[in-house]
């Protein structure tokens, strides 16, 4: 059945005003400015904390700024990269290993400095241990309450004293379930393989997920919030 023919004009389209094009394009600019912007700022703070730190150490006949005159930043991290690779070659060895253990056996015998160390040390083989097996596997879990999901990453089974107290025959998996905006900090939770439903997403959309609170989704394009009170429908099927 056809429409009947409506002559109704349709109302003029609204202007848009020079303050709101000029508003318009400061964000757009903003948005591509900040990032590159705090980007090279961080590196260039850092870079000059390493210096501060690194250079003191440093001959004066080993410093550019001694035969050019300038202070040239960043090389306090590149003596600092060089001094990281040669310890990690020399402690692969069987004098670097002997080395260690001695003085690992020194601190050892230290009260506060050995807790202050095995600390640190643990903090350290955590983070830059590259034999550390590390997420690669998003899933959704009913956290914290049944009928709500929640975005985690799937860890491991859980093993050892963790299975055995844990009453019930099924196998457990162990999820870190992070908090948003800060992905860092979050929940270890052991829950039942079963109610356990992996993702097709990489585990670094999910994270880009959890960042943005819901806005940012694996196809790259942002979920627009439903106004309150507006349900949305989906598009009529054309008869």
């Amino acid at each position: 059945m056809s429409k009947p023919f409506d002559d109704t004009p349709e109302p003029p389209r609204k202007k848009r005003s020079f303050f709101s094009s000029f508003r318009s394009s400061f964000l757009t600019g903003l948005v591509v400015i900040a990032p590159i912007a705090l980007t090279l700022w961080l590196i260039w703070t850092v870079a000059g904390w390493v210096d501060s730190w690194v250079l003191p150490f440093v001959p004066l006949w080993l410093r550019p700024d001694q035969y050019i005159g300038l202070n040239i930043r960043g090389v306090g991290v590149f003596v600092f990269l060089i001094f990281t690779i040669l310890v990690g070659w020399m402690a692969k060895g069987l004098i670097g290993r002997s080395f260690l253990t001695w003085g690992e056996g020194m601190v050892q015998g230290l009260p506060v400095v050995r807790s202050i160390y095995n600390g640190l040390k643990q903090i350290a083989e955590t983070v830059f241990a590259q034999s550390e097996s590390s997420f690669d596997t998003a899933c959704l879990v009913e956290y914290p309450r049944k009928g709500i999901w929640a975005i985690a990453f799937i860890s491991t089974s859980a093993k050892g004293e963790i299975a055995d107290k844990i009453e019930g025959e099924d196998d457990k998996t162990a999820v870190f379930l992070p908090t948003t905006p800060n992905p860092t900090s979050g929940f270890l939770l052991f829950v039942p393989t079963k109610d356990v439903m992996e993702l097709d997403m990489s585990v670094e959309d999910a994270a880009k997920l959890v960042i943005s609170a819901g806005l940012v989704y694996p196809s790259g394009k942002s979920e627009q919030p439903t106004p309150i009170g507006e349900v949305r429908q989906p598009p009529a099927r054309a008869s």
